[in-house]
C-alpha cells in the first residue's frame, strides 16, 4: 500500500508525532477493564508513599491531576482513582513498535523520547500522510496519536497541541498569527513562565507582541543571542532539518524520594554520595562521561532548587563524579528538611 501525497505539487514537510497520554494508554492496554476510569501511573503505585505522578489518563487530568504532581496530593483529588506502578520496560517495547511504523513510512526520523519524534516528510498532501501514520499507528499498537504538521519544528511541535487528542492540525507561517497571536508569550515552545512574566515586564504579552519586539532590545536584556532567538519564536521561525541519528539522552540521573523527610544535613551528604555512586556505575556501563554533574533539593513541602558543577574534562571516575556532587551540594544555602534527593549527569553534544 502506498503513502498518500507521493504525487502532484510535492512539498516538504515537518510532522510532529505525538502519542496521546502514553503511559497510561499502554496500562490500559494491558488492562482494558481500566478504559475509561481515572489512571495516575507514578512510583510504585502507592499513593501513600511520597512519589510523583509520571502521568494520567484523560479522564483523570479533568481533574488537575498531570505529571509532577505530588501522588499524595492526586489520591486526594481523585479518592477512586486507579494508581499503577510504573513500567519502564513495557514503555519501551510499546514506544521501540510505534517508532518502527514511523521508520517504515520511509520518513526521516528524529526520535524525542518515548512517545514523540519529528518526521521529515515530502508530499503534497501531509493531512493525507499524517492521517495514515496516525492509522498505522494505531492497527500496529492501538495506540492513539496526534500530529502537527508545519514548516518547521516548532510549528509542527506547536500544531500538536491544536490537534489533540487524536487528529490532525497544520500550523504555517500563513495561519501563524490567526492561530497564535492573541495567545499568551509561553504558547510557544521553549517559553516558560519564567521568561514569560520577564517579557511581560517589558510590555510584551503576547506572541504577536513578541515577534514585533526589537531584537536589539531584548538581546539587552536576555543575552545576544537569546533575546533575538525569542523574537524569531514569535514570528514562527525555527529550525526544519529531521535528524534521524539514533536517539542519545542527553543526560542521566539518579533520585529518591524519602518517606521521611531528612533533617539532619550530614544525611543528606551522604545520600548524594550513595546516588553519584549509583550514577557512576551507570555511566560505565554506558560508556558515556560526564562532563557536568547536577544536584536536585527537594524540600518540604515542595520547593525544588538545583545546582550543578562543571568538570574539568569529561570523566567516567566514581570519585570525580561524587567529588562534583560534593561541591554542587555545597552551594544550596538552605538547611531545611528534604524530601528528595538527585543527582544528575549531564553528557557532551
Amino acid at each position: 500500500m502506498a503513502w498518500p501525497g507521493t504525487t502532484g505539487s510535492v512539498g516538504r514537510w515537518v510532522l510532529h508525532v505525538d502519542l496521546d497520554q502514553f503511559i497510561a494508554a499502554v496500562e490500559v492496554l494491558r488492562h482494558p477493564e481500566l478504559r475509561g476510569r481515572q489512571v495516575v501511573v507514578g512510583g510504585d503505585g502507592d499513593p501513600t508513599k511520597r512519589g510523583v505522578v509520571s502521568t494520567a489518563s484523560y479522564e483523570a487530568r479533568e481533574y488537575g491531576v498531570h505529571s509532577g504532581l505530588p501522588l499524595r496530593t492526586a489520591a486526594r483529588r481523585l479518592p477512586d482513582a486507579v494508581f499503577l506502578p510504573v513500567d519502564r520496560e513495557a514503555y519501551e517495547e510499546v514506544s521501540a513498535s510505534v517508532m518502527d511504523v514511523l521508520r517504515a513510512s520511509g520518513a526521516v526520523v528524529e526520535v524525542l523520547g518515548w512517545d514523540e519524534a519529528f518526521l521529515g516528510v515530502e508530499t503534497s498532501d501531509p493531512e493525507a500522510f499524517a492521517r495514515s501514520l496516525a492509522d498505522r499507528v494505531r492497527v500496529a499498537t492501538q495506540l492513539d496519536c496526534t500530529v502537527g504538521i508545519g514548516e518547521n519544528k516548532l510549528q509542527a511541535k506547536i500544531a500538536t497541541g491544536f490537534g489533540k487528542p487524536a487528529g490532525v492540525f497544520r500550523l504555517t507561517s500563513a495561519n501563524w498569527f490567526e492561530v497564535l497571536g492573541a495567545r499568551p508569550t509561553d504558547a510557544l515552545w521553549g517559553i516558560g513562565a519564567k521568561t514569560a512574566k520577564k517579557l511581560a515586564g517589558l510590555g510584551i504579552n503576547t506572541v504577536s507582541d513578541l515577534a514585533a519586539a526589537d531584537p536589539d532590545a531584548l538581546a539587552a536584556v536576555f543575552g545576544p543571542m537569546t533575546g533575538p532567538w525569542l523574537v524569531l519564536l514569535g514570528r514562527g521561525r525555527g529550525d526544519a532539518d529531521v535528524d534521524d541519528s539514533p536517539y542519545l539522552a542527553r543526560g542521566h540521573g539518579k533520585e529518591e524520594t524519602f518517606q521521611q523527610n531528612i533533617a539532619d544535613w550530614s544525611q543528606v551528604q551522604a545520600e548524594v554520595a550513595r546516588l553519584a555512586g549509583l550514577l557512576a556505575a551507570d555511566l560505565v556501563v554506558e560508556g558515556r562521561p560526564a562532563v557536568r554533574v547536577v544536584v536536585k533539593v527537594r524540600y518540604a513541602p515542595f520547593v525544588t532548587e538545583t545546582h550543578g558543577v562543571t568538570l574539568s574534562s569529561p570523566s567516567l571516575d566514581a570519585a570525580v563524579i561524587e567529588a562534583a556532587a560534593r561541591s554542587a551540594l555545597e552551594r544550596f544555602a538552605g538547611r531545611r528538611p528534604v524530601r528528595l534527593l538527585g543527582v544528575r549527569a549531564e553528557f557532551g553534544t
